[in-house]
């Protein structure tokens, strides 16, 4: 690549990147896109990488497998060896796990769940309790401000912290999905509803599940919750009530393509508890209207809602003769109401 010539798909892979550049989601535990040394993206845009260094990564993929006790085995002892510098410096030990989607319900078995809790306990137990090197009997001390002689260099103390670990995937939000959002679950011991809108509002990240995800956390849920490390013991913790949103939810949550605007489905728009639970204060529906109950569109201001009909998603229809009505929409809303939209079609 020269920079002379416009590749579209290798300027969509560079945008893709930048738009899902890996960040953290719990301590030492990072979410990304799977890294790519022809591309230099990062969350300050597209040549300015500020990725940190990763001791593990952990691929997500259609075609994978729960890992079992010997994959961790393995992992650690790549580990172990890299800590004494007996692996090369940029050698990464790598993990596979199945994507979002691929395990499917009624189909998986118990011992699918046992590695998904497994692998969430094995990432935390790396990410927050990484042993620090012994110390050798002839080595240099290091001595504080006061003459004082330490046990742990610098170099120990910082990897008594744990090791740096990122969960990606091609596009770094579909895949890796299911992994994030179950580990988010396991670490900071919160329901899978929560899990949801937390990663996306606190943590930043978009992502993308399918409702088969949905069904597999939700059922999960007591076992991650009561192995977390932050579970206070107490049972009714474990199956707290479902929101309302999360059962009209396909697994999706509509896109942030703007800080104040969101771009989904028909789905989206009929789900308007979900709506408000992301900030959403005003709908812009394009060739659907939205069905919501009586109660619901009655506690919606009117003027928060437009519906343009007569123009499907067909190909045929044109939609720049409502252009401007859809932009004055957007404009008076965003000056009147700081909240997000929601734009979307039926597809």
């Amino acid at each position: 690549m020269t920079g002379a010539v416009m590749d579209f798909f290798h300027w969509e892979r560079m945008e893709m990147c930048a738009m899902s550049a890996a960040s953290e989601i719990a301590h030492n535990v990072w979410l990304g896109p799977t890294p790519d040394p022809n591309l230099n993206v990062g969350r300050d845009g597209l040549t300015a990488s500020k990725e940190p260094g990763f001791d593990v990564m952990i691929e997500a993929n259609d075609l994978a497998q729960t890992p079992n006790a010997k994959s961790f085995a393995l992992l650690e002892d790549l580990l172990a060896h890299k800590d004494n510098n007996h692996l090369a410096e940029n050698a990464i030990p790598q993990l596979e796990f199945p994507g979002s989607g691929a395990i499917l319900p009624p189909t998986w078995s118990q011992a699918e769940v046992d590695g998904l809790l497994a692998t969430c306990e094995w990432i935390y137990k790396q990410a927050n309790n990484r042993p620090a090197r012994p110390q050798r009997r002839d080595s240099k001390l290091c001595v504080d401000a006061d003459g004082d002689s330490n046990m742990q260099s610098p170099h120990d103390q910082k990897a008594s912290r744990g090791r740096r670990i990122l969960i990606h995937c091609t596009d770094g939000y579909t895949e890796s999905s299911l992994l994030a959002l179950a580990y988010y679950m396991y670490a900071e011991g919160v329901p899978a509803h929560a899990a949801w809108l937390q990663l996306h509002r606190e943590k930043g990240r978009n992502f993308f599940a399918y409702g088969s995800d949905v069904a597999l956390l939700r059922a999960a849920q007591p076992r991650l919750l009561q192995s977390s490390p932050k579970h206070s013991g107490h049972l009714k913790h474990l199956c707290p009530p479902t929101p309302e949103w999360l059962e009209g939810m396909d697994g999706s949550l509509p896109s942030r393509i703007l800080d104040y605007m969101y771009l989904g489905n028909l789905g989206h728009a009929n789900n308007p508890v979900l709506l408000k639970e992301l900030g959403i204060g005003q709908v812009l529906s394009i060739g659907e209207p939205v069905l919501w109950p009586k109660e619901a569109r009655e506690s919606w201001p009117k003027e928060r809602l437009l519906y343009v009909d007569k123009v499907q998603d067909n190909g045929v229809d044109p939609l720049t003769d409502e252009y401007a009505r859809c932009l004055q929409f957007i404009g008076e809303r965003a000056q009147q109401f700081p909240h997000p939209f929601l734009e979307g079609d039926p597809h």
